[in-house]
């Protein structure tokens, strides 16, 4: 199954622009409450550990491990927790003296199959430092012989802590992983969905109500008027000629009741036919929106992040989402211009409708989409089965009804005539034939005006039953397709936990290109770390209390070595997985001067490189997150959760030592040369 996803590029650099695309999914899966148990809060970080959040994942899993939630499975994964995206030098002597901790509780643990025999390793590991080849090579054994779950969790986590030698030894391996992992799970399709935004409930136009009502006190007067002329003119006819006047009577009421059925439908659907082609008409000599398939410069309904909003608000992107889906759903036989001048007016009404069901604050147009694409594959079926314009067909009279109505109508006026003929020639005096030919044109005239109240009446009362009916049957449409769009984002929308996975992939690939075209092994690398941005235009999405994700990324991959750093830079289109441009700079050591953080709440975070031989370098870490605030969201929590995420603490550390100390600093905070357990670096 595929739905059309409308985009546009929007190129900005070095600016501050507004965002489209964010959305917040309305996901409780890591929210803890208050009286959360301890296994619930250690589930909640085991998954925050999963999704980049290693910071979070420490706080959660140590609450319950105080909690007497405790085991090696509940260590295991707060070892890694600690020491994901964090090298030796990051933590602190309360945390090193945890771990010390740690490795003794260690022991008087039941010895399992798992658990404990990789909690061993990752302790193995750590102490590998200054070790011979030889006991190198048992610990790397020992990791090779864990379960699968186990060894990948402790490669990925323990990136920043392994040995040069170590990660030598395990690359290759890894980068293997890396492959089989970046498209797993049916990425290249999936990742689009994670961007989309929560649909808004089906919702539709209700019926106007019954004005029916208003014409009753009409009706009764005229009514009352017809009544008291008809039966004048009745009771004299009988009087004068009693058989054939009877006989005339009878057959005035009999055309009298087919003309008013008939004539009823012929009325009803006269009008009806009127009020939606006047509607169709309407709509259409509206102002067109641009044809977003032939401007360019046109916002799509799901545009990129990075652009400005448009100009006429909710309504116009309404009409444009309308212009695209249309012009996507275009059945056989029609090219796309043809099919958007056929359906011009129908586009129009359902955007009007659209625009006025969904005009909410902080509503976007994206949540409405789902019931737009409904629309347009609507009409193209209904065009498909001959009921698009399904209105003409269903108020059509016959003419065989126009010409039962027009002589019944005829046969009707003969005989009222004759009524008034006998009523008037059996008169006694000139004056009361006059009464009686006076009495018959205010029957006529007050017998016309109840007709056409009447008739106004039973078309407003049935109008009404068909809309009521109308109503009923599309809002059950669309509340099936609400529910079948809702479960198939459930169903495909990658999680978190897969969308971590997948970054890191990309991560470790980018890094092996960049290995091989310097030719550089990890014996070279003193010390490396990666920062995760944001790539403009993007789209971004998150869960509830969850980091940003985003459609594009920039890497920047720092790897200090004996001669320099060397920054690589490549922007990544992520569901693609595919890598759009790269950067390469050398610095020497002396080159930084020093390294400035700012955070604005009107921008977000920014890290600025100040050199000693150029102008300042600054790098967007993040963007603003105060207006996309869900309730009891914390903005300082988030950006941490952000920052968390982007891998910001390592390389701001890394940085900053570089700008103080030069070469010093990193030669002497590198995973070969870890900090004792007393150490306050």
């Amino acid at each position: 199954m595929t739905e059309g996803f409308p985009s546009t590029h929007n190129e900005a650099h070095d600016s501050f622009v507004g965002f489209q695309a964010s959305e917040v999914h309305n996901s409780t899966i890591n929210m803890v409450p208050p009286d959360a148990s301890p296994q619930k809060k250690y589930e909640v970080g085991v998954r925050c550990l999963e999704e980049g959040l290693p910071g979070r994942a420490r706080e959660l899993i140590w609450d319950a491990i105080t909690h007497n939630h405790d085991g090696p499975q509940v260590r295991f994964h707060w070892v890694l927790a600690m020491l994901s995206k964090r090298a030796h030098h990051d933590l602190s002597a309360e945390e090193r003296h945890q771990l010390d901790r740690t490795r003794d509780v260690m022991q008087g643990y039941a010895e399992d199959k798992d658990w404990k025999p990789g909690l061993q390793v990752v302790f193995d590991l750590l102490a590998l430092p200054g070790k011979a080849d030889s006991e190198t090579a048992a610990v790397l054994k020992r990791l090779r012989d864990l379960a699968p779950p186990q060894r990948d969790l402790i490669v990925h986590h323990l990136d920043l802590v392994l040995t040069s030698r170590t990660k030598a030894t395990l690359w290759a391996e890894i980068c293997e992983l890396a492959k089989a992992g970046q498209f797993h799970g049916d990425r290249s399709r999936r990742v689009r969905y994670y961007f989309e935004p929560d649909p808004i409930g089906a919702r539709t136009r209700p019926p106007e109500e019954s004005t029916a009502f208003r014409h009753r006190p009409r009706l009764a007067a005229w009514t009352g008027l017809f009544v008291v002329a008809a039966g004048f003119l009745g009771i004299s006819a009988v009087i004068a000629e009693p058989l054939t006047a009877i006989v005339e009577l009878l057959l005035a009421l009999g055309t009298g009741f087919l003309a008013a059925r008939f004539g009823r439908r012929w009325w009803h659907n006269k009008h009806r036919l009127q009020a939606k082609e006047q509607e169709l008409g309407q709509a259409s000599n509206q102002a067109p929106v641009p044809d977003p398939a032939h401007s360019p410069a046109a916002p799509s309904p799901a545009s990129a992040g990075g652009g400005a909003p448009v100009a006429d608000g909710f309504t116009s992107r309404v009409r444009t989402s309308f212009e695209y889906y249309f012009g996507t759903y275009v059945p056989h036989g029609f090219d796309r211009p043809e099919w958007l001048a056929h359906t011009a007016g129908i586009r129009a009404v359902l955007a009007a409708e659209a625009a006025f069901l969904y005009r909410e604050s902080r509503i976007s147009v994206d949540r409405v989409n789902w019931l737009i694409r409904y629309l347009a594959r609507d009409a193209r079926d209904r065009h498909n089965n001959g009921t698009l314009f399904a209105h003409r067909q269903r108020y059509r009279t016959p003419v065989t009804m126009k010409l039962a109505c027009v002589l019944a109508l005829a046969v009707l006026g003969v005989t009222s005539l004759a009524v008034t003929a006998t009523a008037a020639t059996g008169s006694a005096s000139a004056l009361h034939a006059l009464v009686t030919v006076g009495v018959f044109f205010g029957a006529v005239g007050s017998g016309r005006r109840a007709a056409s109240v009447w008739l106004d009446m039973r078309s407003e009362e049935r109008r009404f039953a068909e809309e009521t009916r109308e109503y009923h049957l599309r809002m059950y449409a669309r509340e099936e397709e609400f529910q079948r769009w809702k479960e198939y984002l459930e169903a495909i929308r990658p999680s978190d936990a897969e969308m971590e996975a997948w970054l890191s992939h990309d991560k470790v690939l980018f890094t092996a290109d960049v290995l091989r075209h310097h030719q550089l092994t990890w014996y070279d690398i003193i010390a490396h770390t990666i920062l995760t941005t944001p790539a403009r235009p993007y789209r971004r999405a998150r869960r509830r209390g969850g980091p940003w994700r985003y459609s594009r990324y920039t890497l920047r991959l720092f790897l200090a070595t004996r001669n320099g750093i060397r920054e690589i830079r490549t922007e990544v289109d992520f569901a693609r997985a595919t890598r759009l441009v790269e950067q390469r700079t050398n610095y020497r050591f002396n080159a930084f001067s020093s390294v400035q953080v700012t955070e604005d709440d009107r921008i977000g975070y920014e890290m600025a490189l100040l050199l000693s031989n150029g102008p300042a370098r600054t790098i967007r870490i993040k963007d603003a997150d105060s207006h996309q605030l869900e309730p009891y969201e914390n903005a300082r929590d988030l950006s941490q959760i952000n920052l968390d995420a982007a891998g910001f603490a390592h390389t701001f550390r890394l940085l900053e030592g570089i700008a103080a100390d030069g070469k010093a600093w990193i030669e002497r905070n590198n995973a070969d040369s870890p900090p004792p357990a007393d150490s306050t670096d």
